[in-house]
């Protein structure tokens, strides 16, 4: 298929693919399905070869949350049943990471509920940061607490942060009908503030939220020209008590087909399969594993994920490895330059001259004009997955509690 070989021919040069490319991996059919992994594996194979990345969550601070994101079972107003504390202690969060490090785990991401850290907090995660780090050699640590403030990014890094995680979520055109309370322009003022710090910029989306194709492409583009190391893509967890609890648009199919999108347009980094794989890929898992490079071990922040067990002989049973310590997760290339996913060679436009990538267009739904028909053709639209309530389980295990965790 010529859109396939065009694609994959790219991503092992790390060109940019068209934003009406990356559509048509969208709009493809379920017939197609197998050739889009195939394809998207390959390009996967090149720059992480079958090495499978875990990193392990930690909520240090869980509930009451004054922002409003409406996918979000912390929010304002929630009355989902999550659990629900205040700042876990250095050693607290220490023991709930060696938990997860324990089982296989590589990077621990430590996560707070709330609009961003104040001067104080960042003080407590430094203290927990360097706890960690002390306790566990060769760990990297990974901080997700909001919206930073000028100057906390570095004294982050200063405790021995090696990335900052903050989502985009959706396209900056939807992003006022998910969240309020902040701006999309807020969350990449948060990303850059840890890319100029030094930390390792880590950024994703959130699919299945109502969104269309053309909001997908738009924020991975977006994603793209911000230059992140690491890109987790999510897949909304519906929660009872939360304003999207209803939205049960995903399928396995099309989980692997937005995987398939976001690996081609970001090639060369590690793509994260975050929160949902388990409600919208389910029996997929396995099969997603061929697109992206890294997921997390166990449960959720608030939700529970299939056991670290169950994780563990997946990836032996897909005939991948998981990725060790002493491995390097990112291509030398990206490890030197301390680049991004575009290319950079030749004096190419890089990451960036895709006009207003960030926004688009979302009129219309076609995939645009593919010479020699492509793979795109009349692809069926997406049908709505049966709710799945049953995979739907809220935490009660590991951090902030006193039960074993799930690692």
């Amino acid at each position: 298929m010529d859109l396939l070989n065009t694609l994959v021919e790219k991503g092992l040069r790390r060109e940019v693919p068209s934003r009406e490319e990356a559509l048509a991996v969208l709009a493809t059919s379920d017939d197609d399905l197998l050739d889009v992994v195939a394809a998207a594996g390959k390009v996967r194979r090149h720059w992480f070869g079958r090495r499978v990345k875990l990193n392990y969550l930690v909520n240090l601070k869980s509930g009451l949350c004054p922002e409003d994101c409406s996918y979000c079972s912390q929010r304002l107003g929630s009355t989902a049943g999550i659990l629900k504390y205040t700042w876990l202690k250095p050693d607290q969060a220490s023991e709930a990471a060696a938990a997860g490090l324990a089982g296989g785990a590589k990077r621990v991401c430590l996560v707070a509920s709330g609009r961003g850290p104040t001067d104080r907090d960042v003080d407590r995660v430094a203290g927990t940061i360097r706890t960690i780090k002390e306790q566990n050699e060769g760990v990297e640590v990974c901080a997700c607490l909001g919206l930073l403030s000028d100057g906390q990014a570095e004294r982050l890094r200063e405790a021995g942060a090696d990335a900052y995680n903050h989502n985009l979520n959706t396209s900056e055109a939807t992003y006022g009908d998910i969240t309020t309370t902040h701006t999309y322009a807020d969350r990449v003022d948060t990303v850059t503030k840890a890319h100029a710090a030094g930390l390792s910029a880590c950024s994703g989306l959130i699919a299945g939220m109502g969104e269309s194709d053309e909001d997908l492409v738009d924020v991975v583009f977006s994603l793209r020209e911000l230059d992140p190391d690491s890109v987790p893509v999510n897949f909304l967890i519906p929660v009872e008590g939360t304003p999207l609890a209803k939205e049960w648009n995903l399928t396995p199919q099309r989980c692997l087909r937005i995987l398939a999108m976001v690996r081609f347009v970001c090639p060369d980094v590690e793509v994260r399969i975050a929160g949902g794989r388990e409600v919208h890929l389910r029996t997929m898992q396995p099969l997603a594993l061929n697109l992206a490079n890294s997921i997390f071990l166990g449960d959720y922040l608030t939700t529970e994920g299939q056991t670290g067990k169950a994780d563990l002989e997946m990836i032996a049973d897909a005939g991948f490895e998981v990725e060790g310590t002493d491995q390097v997760t990112l291509p030398e290339h990206r490890v030197t330059a301390q680049g991004g996913c575009g290319s950079h060679a030749g004096g190419g436009a890089g990451c960036g001259s895709h006009e207003e990538a960030g926004s688009g267009s979302r009129e219309g739904t076609g995939c645009g004009s593919h010479a020699d028909g492509g793979v795109c053709g009349s692809a069926p639209a997406a049908t709505a997955a049966e709710p799945r309530t049953d995979l739907v389980a809220v935490r009660r295990r590991g951090a902030g509690t006193d039960l074993a965790p799930n690692a």
